[in-house]
């Protein structure tokens, strides 16, 4: 299983990890997923739905891989709202709790002009490790 990495003296961090130490296996790039469907519907324009709409979208192409939500390493999330973002943190944590449960891979938040597939909120890019 992957380790997490936190420097001695180093304070833990809240919802995510500084590092992870991948255990061998097989890598699985994923493609940014945005809030839409898999009929690439968008059903709301709000950052809450799109935010587990991605996150789901994630874990359906992991299964696909023969992967788990465990085995995500690292996460990068783009939002184009972040006062929306910010307001929205409990209900957010919240939906990852639910979908990923106390699994916190490294991750990085970028707050970003624009995305590509209007009316996207945000955008969800991740890599797992899925043992062998």
């Amino acid at each position: 299983m992957h380790q997490t990495i936190l420097p001695e003296g180093w304070e833990a961090p809240i919802g995510y990890a500084n590092g992870i130490l991948a255990a061998k296996g097989r890598v699985l790039a994923l493609a940014g997923q945005v809030g839409w469907n898999a009929r690439q519907v968008f059903e709301s324009e709000d950052i809450v739905p799109q935010f587990e709409q991605a996150l789901k979208n994630i874990i359906a192409i992991l299964d696909a891989a023969g992967g788990k939500p465990e085995h995500i390493i690292r996460i990068t999330a783009f939002c184009i709202d972040k006062p929306r973002y910010l307001e929205a943190r409990r209900e957010l944590g919240g939906i990852w709790r639910k979908l990923m449960g106390r699994h916190y891979p490294a991750m990085s938040m970028i707050f970003v002009a624009d995305l590509l597939d209007h009316p996207a909120k945000i955008e969800l890019e991740a890599t797992a490790v899925i043992p062998d």
